[in-house]
């Protein structure tokens, strides 16, 4: 992290996406002493304790758990599934320090359904990752609540910043940039398997076409991170 490493984190809820968050943290030097993830399962509890020495907890074994892990927590992720998130709001609403940030990283829960279910005045960010975020090249976005102010959205931003890059967004605009950040990534995947199925059609063993269709469009997305990149005149240099 490029500030306070001294932050408390509580990831409620730790897939691939917030583990792939929880990883870039501790590598940028973030203690493991202050993250708590709770789990659903016990044993994916073990598993985060032992892989990067956080305070892992499960629900299922203590009923307690959520509002433990958020009582002394500056930034609050709440990864579970959609279905669960206010929900899960509710339930850890009293246990909230006062200007705690809670981050959502859930689709289709809007930040004002997530603030009906806690105190008045409480930080509210969405967030909306996409799929390479998992490889720390993903696009997030940040989107700030009614009582999110700079504070709550720059913790955000560098609590996500080692997913990718993070832009911010209002919320109206969460579904286009889902649009393209979103499904994206399967636009590229389906130009892939395109290429290959070309390659084989024209001639090449169907091993070789994929491994020459996958580098070239990992390659191709390569050329367009670096800086001043430009679409159209790679497109047209070809």
């Amino acid at each position: 992290m490029t500030s306070d490493t001294s932050l408390r984190i509580a990831f409620l809820g730790c897939g691939s996406m917030n583990e792939s968050i929880l990883a870039g943290l501790l590598g940028a030097g973030l203690d493991p002493a202050r993250v708590t993830a709770t789990l659903r399962r016990p044993e994916r509890a073990e598993e985060l304790r032992a892989r990067h020495g956080i305070d892992a907890l499960a629900p299922g074994a203590d009923d307690d758990a959520n509002t433990r892990a958020v009582r002394d927590a500056d930034i609050v992720v709440l990864g579970v599934k959609p279905v669960g998130i206010v929900p899960l709001a509710r339930e850890i609403a009293d246990a909230l320090a006062p200007g705690a940030v809670v981050l959502s990283v859930a689709a289709a829960v809007s930040i004002a359904m997530i603030e009906a279910a806690l105190p008045a005045g409480q930080p509210v960010i969405r967030s909306m990752p996409n799929t390479p975020s998992r490889l720390g090249r993903g696009v997030l976005s940040v989107s700030a609540g009614s009582a999110a102010g700079p504070e709550p959205m720059e913790r955000a931003r560098q609590l996500l910043a080692p997913a990718g890059t993070v832009v911010e967004i209002p919320e109206h605009q969460v579904d286009a940039l889902s649009a393209v950040s979103g499904s994206g990534p399967a636009y590229a995947f389906y130009l892939a398997e395109a290429m290959a199925d070309a390659g084989v059609e024209l001639g090449l063993d169907a091993q070789l076409a994929t491994l020459i269709a996958r580098a070239t469009v990992a390659g191709a997305g390569g050329m367009l991170a670096e800086a001043g990149a430009d679409a159209v005149a790679h497109r047209r240099a070809v």
